[in-house]
């Protein structure tokens, strides 16, 4: 075989072992970068990342992580599949018109399978703001050691959980403050929907200052699924609010609310408030203080306490005004 035939031969051999491991031009990456210094059009890797969040997005696999390479202002994002948006140790900040973050997988194959975990992010609304988080369809949702702020137009809420199937919401070591507008909005909106909707939620460390009308409202309207809405909250604040936390059940759907270690103080309006025969909150050791009203069980709901909270100074200054608890102490088991 000639010299030249031989060197045909070998060139061939190594272009074939390049296009076998050659990368598809559309292929999605298990974790990708954005960096205020990137661009969109970059394959979102390390040493060329994108710029936003949204660019990011759809270059990254389902499963995969999107990481903040610099502190930047890396903008809104819509998540269709499950996704960590991870940016704990610098600035991962996202001023948004409209939603900061939509979870939303109902058009995927699979609907209501997508889990989404954000953590490490300064949420900021900018005009018009709708929602800091709102979740519509997927399996869970976390968030953790991010501040979500100024979500503050009519009917606003820094996370705004809806979703029409069984979810799951995690909230831990976050802030959330000066969000929702006058008598509508606020901090937290626990509200499933049609007859699928059904959550579980856990708040632990979680700060929810200053916001207009409700600190947290966990409402069963517009929900028909007798499984109804579990929440336990431990070691959190709900303070400067209007109402610090709010239970509404329509009909006998069940809300039942553990709350624990924790303070509602300084509300304008009610600390905590239930409404409806389907609400039974239990809280214990609690302060509850300053507010104008200490804990109201209105509409035939139930509010339990287990002997330990500290109801008083409701208000502050004037006739107090502290409420009662329903019934009895509840042992502690």
């Amino acid at each position: 075989m000639s010299i030249g035939r031989k060197i045909l031969i070998f060139a061939a051999a190594v272009a074939g072992i390049g296009l076998a491991n050659a990368t598809p031009a559309n292929a999605q990456a298990t974790r990708t970068w954005v960096s205020g210094v990137g661009d969109d059009v970059n394959p979102c890797s390390r040493t060329a990342p994108c710029k936003t969040f949204a660019g990011a997005i759809s270059k990254t696999a389902a499963g995969g992580e999107i990481n903040c390479l610099d502190p930047g202002g890396y903008g809104a994002v819509s998540i269709n599949k499950s996704m960590v948006i991870s940016c704990p140790y610098t600035e991962g900040g996202a001023l948004a018109g409209g939603n900061g973050i939509s979870v939303n997988d109902s058009l995927a194959a699979a609907p209501g399978t997508a889990v989404v975990i954000i953590r490490g992010l300064d949420i900021f609304g900018v005009n018009p703001p709708s929602n800091g988080i709102r979740f519509t369809s997927g399996a869970a949702l976390h968030v953790e050691d991010t501040v979500i702020r100024r979500f503050n137009a009519t009917n606003s809420q820094g996370i705004s959980f809806q979703p029409a199937g069984a979810a799951e919401l995690y909230v831990t070591n976050t802030t959330i403050s000066q969000n929702g507008n006058a008598a509508t909005g606020g901090g937290i909106l626990i509200q499933p929907t049609g007859a699928g909707g059904s959550a579980k939620v856990v708040l632990r460390d979680v700060r929810v200052f200053n916001n207009d009308n409700t600190g947290m409202r966990v409402d069963s309207s517009g929900n028909t699924n007798a499984t109804g809405i579990s929440v336990a909250i431990e070691n959190s604040q709900f303070s400067g609010n209007g109402t610090g936390i709010a239970a509404v059940a329509v009909g006998t759907n069940p809300i039942v609310i553990m709350l624990a270690d924790s303070t509602v103080a300084n509300n304008s309006g009610t600390g905590i408030l239930g409404n409806g025969t389907g609400v039974t909150m239990r809280v214990g050791n609690t302060t509850i203080t300053g507010n104008a009203t200490g804990v109201n069980a209105a509409g035939s709901s139930t509010i339990n306490t287990y002997g330990d909270n500290r109801n008083i100074g409701n208000p502050t200054v004037g006739a107090a005004n502290n409420g009662t608890f329903t019934g009895i102490p509840i042992a502690k088991q």
